[in-house]
């Protein structure tokens, strides 16, 4: 039990406690050891990957946004698509509400 709670023991008349307890601070450091790996991390690694991914749209890609839309990019903006979804029937995106790209073929009859 002496695990969770420190026994108290009675000090000696000689002995001062005045210095820092790096054991003290040691479970937040490795607890924000372990946000940051497991949590952090990864975020801003997926973050990054879909920023490249946006930056590298190209007019004749074939997409997926997130609201499960499939089209073919016609026009590239700083913000914003031009996605052909159907023949003669276009819809303007904002860029970043793509999730994925597909390749080249995927989508037949646009």
């Amino acid at each position: 039990m002496s695990f969770f709670i420190n026994d108290a023991l009675a000090q000696g008349a000689g002995e001062s406690s005045g210095g820092f307890d790096f054991t003290a601070i040691l479970p937040l450091v490795l607890m924000f050891a372990i946000f940051y790996f497991l949590l952090i991390r990864p975020q801003q690694k997926k973050a990054k990957e879909h920023k490249n991914l946006v930056a590298a749209l190209k007019k004749g890609d074939e997409i997926i946004t997130n609201g499960g839309l499939l089209a073919k990019v016609t026009d590239v903006g700083d913000n914003f698509l031009t996605c052909e979804v159907a023949d003669k029937v276009k819809v303007k995106i904002q860029s970043h509400a793509v999730s994925t790209v597909l390749p080249k073929g995927t989508i037949k009859g646009l």
